[in-house]
């Protein structure tokens, strides 16, 4: 990452070795969450369901590295969608105006999952894994459909659809990686493109489990 590449690739590291693996499949240790209410087509995102709180690194190409809190709601009703509600604020000193506390990014939208696919992708083999899919909007004048896959409890959101406004701001393509780590945490790992730039790190961060419904 531009902001601390050490510590993006031991994210995504502790997802990759530790996400599946670490006790954190729905109802497990890891993924212990009430869930009354969900619907069953939700239950391989389970163990997302509650609200997780924590801190992260943010940077890009030609953008001086920052830290940020984060604080994301994943919460069930009984219909087929996760809702997700996701709140950043500025945790560095003081810099271009922002403060402690200042508040940075948010996202709304709503997580649903469809059945594994039954046909070869374009490597010739059946992905047995359950479909996700992501409606995200920000206020800065964009909206984003991912689609990916969960395995265990690690999610890649590999394939994004982006719709700006004419005044937003230019994102061309995003991906994200989300998953559970050692100790239950969530942590997760966002890519981008825009400015003409080429996709790189962009956002990482780990939260703690802060209520489970």
């Amino acid at each position: 990452m531009a902001a601390d590449a050490t510590g993006d690739r031991a994210a995504r590291g502790d997802i990759t070795s530790g996400g599946a693996a670490s006790g954190g499949a729905p109802g497990g240790p890891a993924g212990n969450t009430a869930t009354v209410d969900l619907h069953p087509s939700l239950l391989p995102l389970a163990f997302l369901v509650g609200t997780w709180r924590g801190e992260g690194v943010g940077g890009y190409e030609g953008m001086e590295s920052f830290h940020y809190g984060q604080e994301i709601t994943f919460a069930a009703d009984g219909r087929p969608a996760l809702g997700y509600v996701s709140h950043t604020w500025w945790a560095d000193e003081p810099r271009d105006g922002r403060e402690p506390g200042s508040p940075l990014a948010t996202e709304t939208g709503f997580w649903r999952v469809q059945p594994p696919a039954t046909e070869p992708g374009p490597d010739g083999k059946v992905n047995r894994s359950p479909v996700v899919e992501v409606m995200l909007a920000h206020p800065f004048g964009v909206a984003e459909i991912y689609v990916g896959t969960v395995t265990g409890a690690r999610i890649d959101l590999d394939s994004n659809v982006l719709i700006r406004t004419a005044t937003a701001r230019e994102v061309t393509r995003s991906v994200r990686l989300y998953g559970l780590v050692e100790g239950g945490d969530l942590a997760y790992a966002i890519d981008m493109e825009a400015g003409g730039k080429p996709l790189q790190s962009h956002l990482s961060a780990r939260l703690h489990r802060a209520t489970s419904a």
